[in-house]
């Protein structure tokens, strides 16, 4: 197993991406702290890891709030007493995000305290215990619309997105001498509920998305996940600061 006496903390665990990343990262043999808003939806995922022969442990978490952040991690320490695996997932794309000139300012602050806020928060809390082993990874998902423009603009997430890409190059410059490893994941549209809730709805959406990608379709949660499972494993350990698109191709099409 490729993850075996790992300890990883993922975010959004709950469901879409971060449920299918917690129940494969338990299945390659790491222990899953499953942190998500939503307490049922973090016991269901903690219950089909269990039921499948995992060991994981949910907690009910706000990415945005210090404490919250602070406890996700105490937890993984007081559980599994150690700290490998920070998989930074959780996310938001409000249907009221737009363009600059008519996104509400709460959405516009909303959307920068959990996805950019609830990363800083988690690196906080998690870096500290990963340097007293002096080893981890930190998994920052940020999306193929932090490299380029849309004429079709969520200019929150857009640039929330692009914010943890400066992160977390930062990141991998200052705490690589003390073996830790720092990259980010740039998924193009991935059929999740957060995703195809949104496009089943305007089906015109859809049709504009999937004519520009040269796949001819989305993305599928286990193939993002399947990298995060490189990044958290030894076999990438040389392998920090990089912004790994996975988007079918969708970036760069120019027609």
């Amino acid at each position: 197993m490729r993850l075996e006496e790992k300890v990883s903390i993922i975010t959004g665990a709950g469901g879409g991406m971060g449920r299918v990343a917690a129940l494969r990262f338990a299945a390659e043999g790491s222990k899953v702290v499953a942190a998500d808003n939503q307490p049922d939806a973090a016991e269901e995922t903690v219950r089909q890891i269990r039921a499948d022969g995992g060991e994981a442990t949910p907690i009910t978490v706000d990415i945005s709030r210090e404490a919250d952040a602070r406890a996700m991690v105490d937890v993984a320490i007081h559980k599994y007493g150690r700290l490998d695996v920070l998989y930074n997932n959780a996310g938001i794309m409000p249907e009221a995000d737009h363009s600059v000139l008519d996104t509400p300012v709460e959405i516009w602050d909303q959307v920068m305290a959990v996805n950019v806020r609830g990363v800083y928060l988690a690196c906080k809390y998690a870096i500290p215990r990963m340097i007293e082993n002096r080893a981890g990874s930190i998994i920052n998902v940020s999306s193929f619309v932090a490299l380029v423009g849309c004429s079709v603009p969520q200019d929150a997430y857009t640039a929330s997105k692009g914010a943890i890409l400066a992160l977390t190059r930062s990141l991998a410059v200052q705490f690589a001498p003390q073996g830790i490893r720092t990259n980010a994941i740039l998924p193009g549209p991935v059929e999740t509920p957060l995703l195809m809730d949104w496009l089943v709805r305007d089906e015109q959406a859809k049709k504009i998305r999937l004519a520009r990608n040269p796949s001819g379709r989305f993305g599928k949660p286990d193939e993002v996940v399947s990298l995060a499972v490189y990044l958290a494993s030894d076999e990438s350990a040389w392998t920090n600061g990089a912004s790994l698109v996975i988007d079918g191709g969708i970036s760069v099409n120019y027609f």
